[in-house]
């Protein structure tokens, strides 16, 4: 346990710095609003020159006060302790003494996004996170269980982005930052959720045993056939449920087209595939 706490204390402390370093090295040059409250806070600090930082912490305050009376209190405490690192660290030992890129607009944008990116991966891990729209969007989501907060959060977004174009009085600002939001949200993904993403095929078929064998033999992967009924016909029938990677999926589909052409295939992509032949739970953890 304390082991652990100790990993979670320097995941913390190394994504803190990570996403200060691209915040200031990558994003401020590149004169962009990537969504969030740090987009809000870049585009106050464009007109009034107040520390990002600050900034960025006092947007996330009432929110914050928001979720500890309609939120758990342990998940408000971790957000703000992580709101207030990634602050003082940006203001007062990032922002200092790390230069800013002068290269390409374009480029700075990017690689504000991967940098960033990995810096709110590593908060992720370490179980916590740096509020703003987080926040927001579990706010929503108890007012209403039953609306779309992506969707939601989509627009908040969108409105962010479409605020920089007349902050920054270009209309690249937004296209930008829209490049840096999507660079960003992957790269936190491919690192949450690593590599191992694949393909999931629910198999309606009539010959399982068949399927199954060249599965087990020519992808060295495993199945499991479940009895079913077709509710329509009331005839019986048999479900394959098999997980492979992505780069397997195109063989999976032409053993099932060679061994049932009437087969019915439904296909699922899967984030994450945890046990045997894929990754480990010792690793996941």
């Amino acid at each position: 346990m304390k082991q652990e706490s100790v990993k979670n204390v320097l995941l913390l402390l190394a994504g803190a710095f990570v996403y200060s370093v691209g915040t200031q090295y990558f994003i401020v040059p590149a004169q962009i609003a990537p969504g969030g409250a740090v987009g809000i806070a870049l585009m106050i600090n464009h007109l009034t020159s107040l520390p990002i930082g600050t900034l960025t912490l006092l947007i996330n305050l009432p929110l914050l006060v928001l979720a500890w009376f309609y939120l758990s209190h342990r998940f408000t405490v971790r957000t703000a302790v992580a709101t207030v690192l990634v602050s003082v660290v940006l203001d007062f030992l990032v922002t200092p003494i790390c230069p800013m890129y002068g290269g390409d607009r374009l480029l700075s944008s990017v690689y504000g996004g991967i940098v960033v990116g990995v810096g709110m991966a590593l908060i992720f891990q370490a179980g916590f996170t740096t509020g703003g729209t987080d926040i927001a969007g579990y706010l929503l989501q108890k007012k209403f269980p039953h609306y779309s907060i992506g969707h939601a959060l989509m627009i908040i977004e969108g409105i962010i982005l479409l605020m920089s174009i007349f902050v920054f009085q270009d209309v690249d600002a937004g296209l930008f930052g829209l490049i840096s939001v999507y660079v960003q949200t992957k790269v936190i993904d491919m690192i949450l959720y690593g590599s191992d993403a694949g393909s999931q095929a629910v198999i309606i078929t009539q010959h399982p045993q068949k399927i199954s064998q060249r599965v087990i033999q020519e992808l060295e992967r495993t199945t499991t056939v479940l009895p079913a009924r077709g509710a329509y016909s009331g005839s019986p029938t048999n479900v394959v449920l098999c997980t492979v990677r992505k780069s397997e999926f195109v063989r999976l589909k032409r053993i099932i087209g060679q061994c049932d052409p009437n087969a019915f295939v439904m296909v699922n992509e899967t984030t994450e595939v945890l046990g045997l032949g894929f990754k480990g739970f010792a690793e996941a953890i």
